[in-house]
């Protein structure tokens, strides 16, 4: 049965909203759908991708178990699977009770240095809510976000897209910020951009230090 519904996603006789209810009203399926990730065909491989991380958003702990299998989804050759489930991860820290996530910090964070500008904002859009879920994590995910500023240009990472970037650090920061130990340092970083020619990297950099002074 599992394996007929991540089918019908290739000629489109279900949706990825329809496989999502199926899955929820029978969890029994998940194991075909979590398969069809690594599928051949791409509607299957980014359908059951967007299904699981919806789930992972709403019921993390049904996942769970399958975290090791996201985590060597990171070496994947697809950029779109390792988006999917550097997403997934990071929902699944709110239920790691092995901590599991700790053990391969370094390797999810590794993607700071990536060529992808997507890759990059995805890490560091997701790093609120990993720091939120792991406090005792927030010092290292503080210096890694700090990294935003070393941070290579490329072909695929403009200068434009290093700004988009550091938005996506400036709000993750402001999840956190009142945990982080070191706050001059969070908040130099955050002062240099006030100029910014961004208008909205200059406007969330105002904002978030007009918060912390109120």
């Amino acid at each position: 049965m599992g394996k007929k519904l991540v089918d019908e996603l290739v000629d489109k006789t279900i949706s990825k909203k329809d496989l999502f209810d199926k899955v929820k009203n029978n969890y029994d399926l998940l194991p075909e759908i979590v398969n069809g990730m690594s599928s051949s065909k791409a509607a299957i491989r980014y359908g059951c991708g967007k299904v699981l991380m919806d789930i992972s958003e709403e019921n993390p702990e049904k996942l769970y178990p399958y975290m090791d299998f996201f985590v060597k989804l990171l070496d994947s050759q697809y950029r779109i699977l390792i988006w999917q489930s550097m997403a997934i991860i990071a929902n699944l820290t709110k239920v790691d009770k092995e901590k599991k996530f700790d053990q391969v910090f370094n390797k999810y964070y590794s993607f700071i240095n990536n060529d992808y500008m997507v890759t990059v904002a995805n890490l560091v859009g997701h790093s609120g809510k990993i720091a939120m879920a792991k406090p005792h994590l927030i010092n290292k995910i503080t210096e890694e976000l700090l990294k935003v500023e070393n941070i290579k240009i490329t072909s695929h990472l403009t200068p434009e897209c290093k700004k988009v970037i550091t938005e996506q650090a400036i709000l993750s920061f402001s999840m956190f910020f009142d945990k982080v130990e070191n706050k001059g340092e969070v908040i130099t970083f955050i002062e240099k951009h006030l100029n910014s020619t961004r208008k909205t990297l200059k406007s969330k950099a105002e904002n978030f230090l007009i918060k912390r002074n109120n």
